[in-house]
């Protein structure tokens, strides 16, 4: 098949291999985010799984298998960290914005289709409507396209294109035909150039988890000196380093040294941190929302500031008829069949589809001649029978064309099309004539007479208005970030319900920092906003202390959804921007966001609690290490009893607790508040520990084995305590937990098979009422720091819904 358009032979095969030789092709050659082996690196060349890794193989080496179970718990946090981070990058690495498979081209002098990536520079594209373009071209010869590039400007109108007009890459051909010549290839189009920094990899802002690295970045400073002072002190109390060696000693010092050390690192508090993402991630999931990254599943209970595009989010992108305006006051018979006509037989683009869903097809009329729409005209025609035995013309089509005669009606008709468009609606017009019109390149009848105005909206989705209160009520500012017209924008506004309808063109944004800061925080609406543009203004918002969501669907969405904490995409959106998002609404339903604002608010409030019960353990574990490495006194656990302790009054109840129901709305301070109870709490029960060891070893009665069973009980009562003041309120299934823990206590204690594994047996009579009495004063102790935690006031400028 020969090309119609343009010049007819296209590149020859020799040209194209020479292209291809000197690397013009359509492919982008551009890394997205780390190799799995270094992924994997990343998560298990850690200090923490250094010295766990350590202790894990020096107590198999020294023969104590029953003492090395927390090596369990270190493998489970690199899998799932690996996992996590692997399917991060596959999602990344599968970025990009063309949706075509295909091109179709012209190569010596035939028209083939190639794959997208087998374009070359200088390839002359074929294109028809429903094409997308795969690279940056030019349009050539003297075919006239109409195109949609809302995806990388968000401006929802399209754009007429005619010879020497660029076309951009991942703009969609709305109507018309024609050739055009590729200019830009690979990663030098305008859309990858948008989207280069969209791929580069980086892990969602997580309060959670940013708390947590605090914690462990705290404790790499302090285990390792705490370590070697515990270490020295077991040795110092068997007579020294070379007695002890000499003796064998050196093998229990060895075990209690590394019980001290695992001890301080809350292993299980990661893991458990991901599970609760998990689940939240899987439970969104059945409601046709897909986390892309499990630590999103936090944010949105965070977010004080929703950024929402316009076009394709807000908006389902279908145009909607508002009103016809009649310019005259007596009203001509016949309008309505024409735009029966006009609906039912025009092309099938947004505005002909909302006229034929406004005005149905009762009968198919008469029409003696017609004139298709095209972009370049701007206007199409109908002569149709009339009553009286003639016939009209009817003249649908841009009130700047079609009203472009100097009558007086002409003139007030244009105004009032002026003022309707200043209004932020899509208007047409509709004109009479006396005069038929045919074929493709007559000209507008000179008599033509303003008969109305069409006016039209962009569809509202249903379910936006509601979600936008809900969100409104709970604290959360809306800001629309729009590449349309701000007149568009600023009546859309009005019709979400904001207050404020000012739409700030971005033409006349500041450039000054503080300026931008101060008018993003005070306005709400802004318009003809550039990709780059959304993401300032988005940084903006985010210097000025506030955590930013930010949802859309087309490329020019990208940057901006890529800096906010929480990127949002609907089910409409671009590969590019689905990519880049955390969240992505599957069936674009703005309904499903307060869900996931529920589960994001359960997920954080538990694992609040949940950080309580492990931190509380790593404040304790490091001053009873410092205690016994200055007092000289022996460390009172086994690594087999603590793993005991720690199940018993630390992992089962927290996975319970951070898979229970919590709406309970969020304030910042996540770390803080923790902290503020957990190191209290820690102190109060090494308080305990460390003078019942004391009295142990002052009296100088009771074996090793006692006086570790002694310390273990003692333990396990006051961190079941921990977990009661933790868990309220209490209802049913806390207290439920709690009393499962009292009763696997008293098991662990009792039941010979478990007791003769971890090394337990209950107290002897004179030192379980000492052992009682420890754990009474340090839960009263507990308890204080409980009600002084719940009086801590939220961090400034936090209110979250």
């Amino acid at each position: 098949m020969t090309n119609p358009y343009g010049p007819p032979a296209g590149l020859s095969a020799q040209e194209v291999s020479q292209r291809v030789r000197d690397g013009m092709v359509n492919v982008t050659p551009i890394p997205t985010s780390r190799s799995l082996p270094a992924i994997i690196r990343a998560n298990v060349v850690t200090l923490f799984n250094g010295i766990v890794l350590s202790g894990f193989s020096l107590l198999l080496f020294l023969g104590q298998w029953q003492d090395a179970l927390f090596g369990l718990a270190a493998i489970g946090n690199a899998l799932i960290g690996v996992i996590q981070e692997y399917r991060a990058k596959r999602s990344l690495d599968r970025l990009t914005i063309i949706h075509a498979a295909a091109a179709r081209v012209v190569r010596d002098g035939h028209d083939h289709e190639i794959p997208a990536t087998g374009l070359v520079m200088d390839d002359l594209l074929l294109l028809g409507a429903g094409d997308q373009l795969p690279a940056d071209a030019v349009v050539t010869g003297e075919g006239s396209l109409d195109v949609d590039e809302s995806l990388l400007t968000g401006e929802s109108a399209p754009v007429p294109k005619h010879s020497g007009d660029v076309l951009l890459a991942g703009s969609l051909v709305f109507a018309g035909a024609g050739s055009a010549q590729v200019i830009r290839v690979g990663q030098e189009t305008f859309a990858n150039r948008l989207t280069a920094d969209a791929k580069r990899f980086s892990l969602v802002t997580s309060e959670i988890r940013g708390g947590i690295d605090k914690v462990l970045g705290v404790l790499a400073w302090i285990v390792l000196p705490v370590t070697l002072l515990v270490l020295n002190s077991q040795f110092v109390r068997q007579d020294g380093w070379a007695a002890a060696l000499a003796s064998g000693a050196w093998k229990q010092n060895a075990v209690s040294t590394v019980a001290s050390t695992i001890a301080m690192i809350p292993l299980g508090l990661v893991l458990l941190t991901s599970v609760a993402f998990a689940v939240g991630a899987v439970r969104l999931a059945r409601q046709k929302v897909l986390v892309q990254e499990l630590a999103a599943v936090e944010v949105l209970a965070r977010v004080d500031v929703l950024c929402l595009d316009k076009t394709g989010t807000l908006t389902d992108g279908q145009m909607a008829f508002d009103a016809v305006h009649h310019l005259r006051d007596d009203v001509q018979d016949g309008w309505s069949e024409a735009l029966e006509w006009f609906g039912a037989n025009q092309p099938a683009n947004a505005t002909s589809r909302s006229v034929g869903d406004a005005f149905p097809l009762k009968r198919e009329p008469h029409a003696l001649a017609s004139v298709p729409f095209d972009s370049a005209r701007k206007w199409s025609s109908v002569t149709l029978d009339n009553l009286q035995g003639g016939s009209c013309t009817w003249i649908l089509g841009a009130p700047e064309v079609v009203l472009a005669g100097g009558s007086s009606g002409c003139r007030s008709a244009r105004e009032r099309a002026e003022r309707l468009i200043a209004s932020g609606f899509r208007t047409m017009a509709l004109s009479r004539s006396s005069l038929a019109t045919d074929g493709s390149e007559v000209p507008l009848p000179p008599d033509c007479e303003p008969v109305l105005l069409l006016t039209f909206r962009e569809s509202i989705r249903r379910d936006a208005p509601r979600t936008l209160a809900y969100f409104r009520e709970e604290g959360v500012a809306i800001k629309i970030l729009s590449g349309d017209d701000p007149r568009t924008v600023g009546l859309l506004a009005g019709k979400l319900g904001l207050e404020d309808t000012n739409a700030i063109d971005a033409g006349t944004l500041p450039e000054d920092p503080a300026m931008l800061e101060r008018l993003v925080e005070e306005h709400s609406v802004f318009g003809r906003v550039s990709p780059k543009q959304k993401k300032e203004l988005v940084l903006a918002l985010q210097r000025r202390g506030h955590t930013i969501a930010m949802t859309g669907d087309g490329v020019n969405d990208t940057l901006a959804l890529k800096v906010a904490d929480l990127g949002i995409a609907m089910d409409s959106a671009a590969p590019a921007t689905k990519a880049v998002a955390r969240i992505v609404l599957l069936d674009g339903q703005f309904s499903r966001l307060p869900a996931v604002v529920a589960e994001g608010r359960r997920v954080i409030n538990n694992m609040e609690r949940v950080s309580m019960l492990f931190l509380s353990k790593t404040a304790y574990a490091v001053v009873i290490s410092l205690f016994c490495g200055t007092l000289l006194l022996p460390f009172p656990f086994l690594p087999r009893q603590l793993s005991a302790v720690d199940g018993l009054t630390i992992g089962l109840p927290a996975f319970f607790l951070a898979l229970l129901p919590n709406s309970q709305g969020y304030a910042r301070g996540f770390l803080r508040r923790s902290l503020s109870f957990a190191i209290p709490a820690g102190l109060a029960t090494a308080v305990g520990i460390t003078v019942l060891n004391y009295y142990i070893e002052a009296t100088g009665s009771f074996s090793v084995d006692q006086a570790r069973s002694a310390s273990t009980l003692a333990l396990a009562l006051i961190g079941s305590w921990i977990l009661a003041v933790i868990a309220r309120p209490l209802d049913a299934r806390k207290t439920a937990v709690i009393a499962a823990m009292y009763i696997g206590t008293v098991t662990v204690f009792t039941f010979p098979l478990l007791s003769d594994f971890f090394r337990l047996d209950w107290p002897p009579g004179d030192l379980l009422p000492v052992t009682i009495g420890v754990a009474v004063a340090s839960s009263a102790a507990v308890e204080i720091a409980g009600r002084l935690r719940r009086k801590v006031p939220p961090s400034p400028n936090n209110r979250i819904p």
